[in-house]
């Protein structure tokens, strides 16, 4: 669960924060909106890039010849790179001890607890880091952005302020994975309405305006989405009946409906399939009472 005490605003950004100096690594597209919202702020910044005419670029930043001496520049190290073995690669040379590094390379869960114990070995404190936003939110007040965090609490604790000038913070506990998990999830979460969405205006696409349209899906998923809350208090009781006012024998029922209207309308129904098939399994089981919570069950290896 996460520490409501340590949870900061996910909307407002802060600007008064103590500028203490940092280090980042990486100035891809995310990286470069960090550094520039640090810069805004008046943090000393060094920086390293694989790449350094984009670290040149930057006005204002100390510009590190290798990643090894943009560590060895502040004691806070933030990277922020293309993937894990980027991480490894990029510091392989660099002396970590008694350094806090702060890892915000997208990854997985098990990726990011491996990366702790590596920067633990080499002396390092470690927090991990999923960001919850598109570059042109980074530094935006009133933007929506914000950062899950987990891993060392006394490290986030140490470094709060610096951490928020770009983004909201959420510590999400001391697991380093759970900011990981937390991303990975609400992004699947994402993608899943990402197909619906593609599907809607697939099967509209050559009578309906799209602006029009588009108009009725946000409301629609708008309404839609304290299903999730739904799910959630069935999968606490333990009762995936609860406040099911459409049942699963109703809804596989239904589904029927779909499927020949997206044969109607020439569009395939790959998108939707398999999360109707793990409906009609649930229902074969006996579960024509529940709503679709039991297909979480399903979904869970052995």
């Amino acid at each position: 669960m996460i520490d409501s005490g340590l949870v900061t605003s996910l909307i407002g950004m802060t600007h008064n924060a103590e500028k203490s100096p940092l280090s980042l690594l990486g100035l891809g597209a995310m990286g470069g909106a960090l550094a520039r919202a640090w810069l805004a702020a008046g943090h000393p910044l060094t920086v390293w890039n694989r790449t350094p005419e984009r670290a040149e670029a930057l006005e204002g930043a100390r510009v590190a010849a290798t990643a090894a001496e943009a560590v060895a520049a502040s004691d806070l190290v933030v990277v922020c790179l293309l993937d894990h073995t980027s991480v490894g690669e990029a510091l392989a040379d660099a002396d970590l001890a008694g350094k806090d590094l702060v890892d915000l390379t997208t990854g997985t869960p098990e990726e990011a607890r491996a990366h702790a114990r590596w920067a633990e070995a080499r002396g390092a404190r470690f927090l991990d880091g999923g960001v919850m936003a598109v570059p042109p939110m980074i530094g935006v007040a009133g933007s929506g952005a914000y950062v899950f965090y987990s891993g060392s609490r006394a490290v986030f604790e140490a470094h709060a302020g610096t951490l928020a000038v770009p983004a909201g913070t959420v510590y999400t506990g001391e697991d380093p994975g759970l900011a990981a998990l937390h991303d990975v999830a609400l992004l699947s979460a994402m993608t899943g309405m990402f197909a619906g969405v593609a599907h809607a205006f697939a099967l509209v696409r050559e009578e309906i305006p799209p602006k029009g349209f588009a108009d009725l899906v946000v409301g629609w998923l708008r309404a839609m989405a304290p299903y999730a809350y739904g799910v959630a208090d069935q999968l606490d009781s333990g009762d995936y009946t609860k406040n099911v006012t459409s049942n699963l024998a109703m809804m596989v029922g239904g589904n029927a409906t779909l499927l020949r209207t997206a044969e109607e309308q020439k569009v395939s129904p790959e998108l939707l399939t398999p999360f109707m098939t793990l409906m009609e399994r649930r229902l074969a089981d006996g579960h024509a009472d529940e709503g679709t919570t039991g297909v979480v069950d399903l979904l869970r290896a052995p």
